[in-house]
C-alpha cells in the first residue's frame, strides 16, 4: 500500500537506478540520483520544519526543483512553487497566505529571494543537495505519514484579488495517477515532454506519471515556446512519446505550421486540456500523426488535475464539438440542475453545473474558510451523512453517447439584448471560419458591447459577413479586431484580463 508519492520515486529507483529520470537544459538525473538528492534535501529539512508545514520553492522548473519537492515531503511538509516571474506584490500575497517558514531557492535567485522574502529563512538548493542523508530522521518522519497529508499547494487567481491556494493530498494524486497511467498506457518506455509550469497542475500529470512508471521526464526549455522550429527539433531529438499539454501550446506549433517543417514521429500520445481545442488545429495534428492517440481532458485544479476524459475516435466527426467525456474511475461527475436535481445522462436537452465527488477532490483552499464554504459543499443530493462535493462553476450537457459536452462557465453566460448568451458559442463560430487561427470574445459591460479579437488572415469585414450567415445578430460582436497574437498567461491560456486592458494592442 502506497501512503505517499515517495513510494513512486523509491520504487522506480529500485527498478531503474541507472535510467534517466529527469532531463533539463543543464543536467540529467537518473532515478538513483534523483532519489539520493531528494533524501539529502529531506534530511537537511528534517527538524527545520514541523509536520504539515509548507516549504516555499522559489525556483525555475528543473531537475533540482523536483529534489526540492520530494525533499519537502521527506521532511514531513508539503511544497508550493512560486514562480520568480511573478510580480513582487503577487509573490508577497502568496506568502501572506502560505506563511511558509522556509524558502528554497537557487544561487542565481538568492538576491531576488532575499528581496521578496525579507523575514523568512532562505536556503540555497545546493546546500540541501550536499547534505548527508539521515536515515533515522527520515524513517521517523515516514512512520507518521498518512495518505491524506497535503502534498502540494498550487495558487490560482481569486475573485477577491487574493490568490487561492489549493491543497492537494497524497491520496488524491496516488488515486488519480494510478488510473491515469493505466488508462493511457504510460510505461517505463515513455519519454514525457513537460510543457506546463511546475506551479500549474498539468505538470502534476507529467511528474507523477513518470515517477510511478519509471518513464523519463524531459523538461522543455521555456524559450522554445517562442521558437516553433526549435521546439519541433527538440521533440524529435529527445524522441518524445507523450505530450500532456495545454491547448494553446499545441496551437502554437500548428499555427506556425511547425509540423510541416518536421513531424516528431515518435509521439504516440497527445493529451490536451485547459481550453477548447480548435477543430482546425486538431485536424492538423491528426493529419501529421495519424497513428497517435488523442485525448481531451477536463477538470479544474480543485479536482487533482482532471475528472473526465475522452479518447478521440478515428472516424467520428468532431467539427461541432469535442466531448469532455466520461469520469475517470473512482470519480462521480454529475450535472446539477439549477433546481437542485441531478440530470440524467439520457437527458440531452438540459444543461447543468458540473459537480464532482470522490477521493480526487482537493482538501480545500489554504487559509480560506469562506472560499471553502462556497465551493466545497455538502452534496445536496445526500441528506443522510456528511459528503463533500466540489461545484466547478462549469456548465455541460450530455450528448447521445452519454458523454459530457462543455457548455461554458456560469460566469461566462451573459445577458445581452434580452438574450442569454454563452461566450464559448460565439468563439466556436468565429474559430470555425477559414482564415481565423484563434479568437477571443469579451463582453464589455460598461458599454454593453460584444468584442471579438482574432489572429488570422481574414479581414474583419469578410469575417463579419460570414458570421451574419451563421449567428443571430445579437451574438455577432459589434467590435472585431485582428491582432498579431493572443496574449497568454504563463499557464498557456488566453489572458482575457490583459486583452480587456489593452484592447488587443501588442
Amino acid at each position: 500500500m502506497f501512503y505517499t508519492v515517495l513510494a513512486y520515486l523509491e520504487d522506480s529507483a529500485k527498478k531503474y537506478p541507472l535510467k534517466e529520470a529527469v532531463i533539463d537544459e543543464n543536467r540529467t538525473y537518473t532515478y538513483g540520483e534523483l532519489a539520493e538528492y531528494s533524501r539529502r534535501a529531506g534530511s537537511f529539512l528534517t527538524g527545520r520544519i514541523q509536520k504539515g508545514n509548507p516549504v516555499l520553492i522559489y525556483m525555475e522548473k528543473g531537475a533540482d526543483t523536483l529534489c526540492a519537492f520530494f525533499g519537502a515531503v521527506y521532511a514531513g511538509g508539503f511544497y508550493s512553487l512560486v514562480s520568480p516571474e511573478l510580480p513582487k506584490n503577487r509573490i508577497q500575497q502568496i506568502q501572506s497566505v502560505l506563511q511558509a517558514p522556509i524558502v528554497i531557492t537557487s544561487r542565481e535567485l538568492l538576491d531576488s529571494a532575499n528581496e521578496n522574502f525579507p523575514e523568512t529563512e532562505i536556503i540555497p538548493m545546493d546546500t540541501l543537495l550536499s547534505a548527508p542523508i539521515n536515515e533515522e530522521a527520515l524513517e521517523k518522519v515516514r512512520s507518521c505519514a498518512i495518505d491524506t497529508d497535503p502534498l502540494y499547494v498550487n495558487f490560482t487567481s481569486g475573485s477577491t484579488g487574493t490568490p487561492k491556494g489549493i491543497v492537494v493530498s497524497h491520496r488524491s494524486v496516488l488515486d488519480f495517477i494510478g488510473c491515469f497511467t493505466e488508462l493511457f498506457h504510460i510505461t517505463s518506455a515513455d519519454r514525457i515532454a513537460n510543457q506546463a509550469p511546475f506551479d500549474f497542475d498539468v505538470s502534476v500529470k507529467d511528474i507523477y506519471s513518470a515517477m510511478k512508471t519509471g518513464a523519463t521526464l524531459v523538461i522543455v526549455p521555456r524559450r522554445l515556446f517562442s521558437a516553433p522550429v526549435e521546439l519541433i527539433d527538440f521533440l524529435c531529438e529527445h524522441r518524445i512519446t507523450t505530450m500532456i499539454w495545454a491547448v494553446s501550446a499545441l496551437c502554437l506549433i500548428s499555427t506556425f505550421h511547425g509540423l510541416d517543417y518536421k513531424t516528431p514521429h515518435t509521439i504516440e500520445k497527445i493529451l490536451f486540456s485547459g481550453e477548447v481545442m480548435p477543430y482546425k488545429h486538431l485536424q492538423s495534428w491528426k493529419k501529421h500523426l495519424p497513428h497517435a492517440t488523442f485525448v481531451n481532458l477536463y477538470g479544474p485544479t480543485e479536482i487533482t488535475c482532471n475528472c473526465t476524459y475522452h479518447i478521440l475516435k478515428e472516424n467520428r466527426d468532431y467539427s461541432k464539438a469535442i466531448p469532455i467525456g466520461k469520469p475517470f474511475p473512482n470519480e462521480d461527475v454529475f450535472l446539477l440542475h439549477e433546481e437542485g436535481c441531478r440530470i440524467s445522462p439520457r437527458d440531452t436537452q438540459s444543461i447543468g453545473e458540473i459537480c464532482v465527488r470522490g477521493t480526487a477532490l482537493a482538501l480545500g483552499y489554504y487559509h480560506s474558510p469562506e472560499q471553502n464554504a462556497r465551493h466545497f459543499v455538502q452534496n445536496p443530493l445526500n441528506l443522510c451523512y456528511p459528503e463533500t462535493i466540489y461545484r466547478t462553476g462549469d456548465l455541460a450537457h450530455y450528448d447521445e453517447n452519454g458523454d459530457l459536452l462543455f457548455s461554458g462557465r456560469k460566469d461566462f453566460q451573459i445577458k445581452y439584448m434580452g438574450h442569454r448568451i454563452e461566450m464559448e458559442e460565439i468563439e466556436r463560430a468565429v474559430s470555425s471560419v477559414d482564415g481565423v487561427e484563434r479568437c477571443c470574445c469579451i463582453f464589455d459591460e460598461k458599454h454593453s458591447r460584444l468584442k471579438g479579437y482574432y489572429v488570422g488572415t481574414i479581414e474583419k469585414e469578410e469575417l463579419h459577413a460570414i458570421l451574419k450567415e451563421n449567428l443571430p445578430v445579437f451574438m455577432i460582436p459589434g467590435f472585431l479586431r485582428k491582432i498579431p497574437y493572443m496574449p497568454l498567461t504563463k499557464n498557456g491560456k488566453i489572458d482575457r484580463k490583459k486583452m480587456e486592458e489593452t484592447g488587443g494592442n501588442a
